[in-house]
């Protein structure tokens, strides 16, 4: 097809709702909170965390509504740089999303379904392997045959993890309502520095938080696909966030009801010890289900927004030309199969090495908030670099809540490198391929 085929408006505010939430919403609700716990002193530490959380990750999302209704684009955050620092820090991103960021999050989030999938139907020695690509493949060929069919499996698949989630809060309150857990004294805090436990610790602490909450910024790549183009951007974000920061906070409340603070920071497997408890072993099927599902989710969201900024990629360079065509279908085709490539070779190397969650938080981490400080920076350089630009969603309180967000992305690059150590050095040692890639383009084009 001809690669002057544009977007077109087709994404509702419920569509793009559910799409956030469905970034956002991945499984790591079932292990990051006794992350959190096994960091922080008490519950009022623990749900102070989680608000910080949620209000940062509000602050940022009014900063990206301020940037995609003024420069609406299917390229996003890419986009975004692209107009603030040029085409090479943008190709930069590009690249780390493209072959990396995006993929890498669908090939763990591929083998944590087959790792749970497998639990219910086996498919051999390498089955979790083997679902991974199953799932990556089917709803890569779904989302390529058109965007009607991509945006309908999301809502489904949200509405049925936003259940499942709220089954763990019902489950976690009956559990602690029939086996009330004993508070030692110990644990109330004698003041205000008690409650929040050390500096070091309660930074960790929020950098796995903000993780988890991490996917709001997608909303920029699918700005130009918005039927509301002057308040959709908006309405998804603030509606979308605040209906996650509420879960987070119910999940929280309902395992500590049912576990305490220190019995939830040393369990591994938290979620799934919530419903032995509640339902006896035989409940491990169930919680396997709603594992799988919140994974399609995730799956099926990383899909539609990763295609989006190769696309935009393409459009740019020859050497990703071939994924830089839009197709009738309503979706950039050619860059879902691209994706979906990378993905599955990704897979396949993983089958061949497992790494932990932490090992995974130490490898993309610094690379994500690195990029998504230029993004707040790119919004002071826009409004400079083209004052005739009226935004139709400005950011309340400029330039106070932006300056907000840059400082606490910042607090969090610097904390996810402290934290990373070597782990980083991958994450640079990718970007620094890039460059290498950027330097034969530049010279090629």
């Amino acid at each position: 097809m001809s690669n002057l085929k544009q977007p077109k408006p087709t994404l509702t505010t419920l569509d793009m709702v559910c799409l956030i939430a469905g970034t956002v919403l991945g499984a790591g609700i079932f292990k990051v909170p006794a992350l959190v716990a096994g960091q922080l002193p008490n519950e009022y530490a623990i749900l102070a965390v989680w608000i910080v959380g949620g209000l940062i990750s509000m602050i940022g999302a009014l900063c990206y509504v301020e940037l995609a209704t003024s420069f609406p684009n299917v390229g996003g955050e890419y986009h975004f740089l692209k107009l603030a620092f040029g085409r090479k820090i943008a190709f930069l991103y590009g690249w780390a999303r493209s072959t990396v960021i995006v993929t890498g999050s669908l090939g763990i989030l591929g083998i944590t379904l087959g790792d749970y999938l497998s639990q219910i139907i086996s498919l051999g020695p390498y089955s979790s392997t083997i679902w991974a690509l199953l799932t990556v493949i089917a709803l890569s060929v779904l989302n390529a045959s058109g965007i009607k069919e991509g945006k309908n499996t999301q809502n489904w698949l949200t509405l049925i993890e936003v259940l499942g989630v709220s089954v763990i809060i019902v489950t976690g309150f009956y559990v602690g309502l029939t086996h009330p857990v004993t508070i030692n004294p110990t644990t109330v805090p004698a003041n205000f520095w008690d409650s929040i436990g050390s500096f070091g610790t309660t930074s960790l602490a929020l950098v796995f938080v903000l993780l988890t909450f991490g996917g709001w910024n997608e909303a920029a790549y699918i700005s130009a696909e918005a039927v509301d183009q002057k308040n959709g951007v908006r309405k998804a974000l603030i509606y979308g966030l605040g209906l996650i920061t509420v879960l987070y906070l119910l999940v929280n409340m309902a395992l500590m009801s049912a576990f305490g603070v220190e019995k939830m920071g040393q369990s591994q497997t938290l979620a799934s010890d919530l419903f032995g408890m509640a339902y006896g072993q035989n409940s491990s099927t169930f919680f396997s289900l709603l594992v799988v599902f919140s994974c399609l989710n995730s799956i099926n969201a990383t899909i539609i927004f990763g295609s989006r900024s190769t696309f935009a990629l393409g459009k740019d360079w020859s050497l990703f030309q071939w994924a830089g065509q839009w197709h009738d279908s309503g979706t950039p085709r050619k860059a879902i199969m691209m994706q979906a490539g990378i993905a599955c070779t990704l897979i396949l190397g993983a089958s061949l090495s497992r790494q932990s969650f932490e090992y995974i938080v130490e490898f993309t981490a610094p690379v994500f908030w690195f990029f998504i400080l230029l993004v707040g920076l790119s919004l002071f350089i826009l409004r400079k670099k083209y004052p005739e630009q009226v935004a139709t969603c400005p950011v309340p309180f400029f330039p106070v809540l932006p300056i907000i967000f840059i400082l606490s992305v910042s607090w969090l690059l610097w904390s996810s490198i402290v934290y990373s150590g070597a782990g980083a050095l991958v994450g640079l040692g990718v970007l620094l391929i890039g460059v290498i890639v950027m330097i034969f383009q530049v010279k090629r084009q």
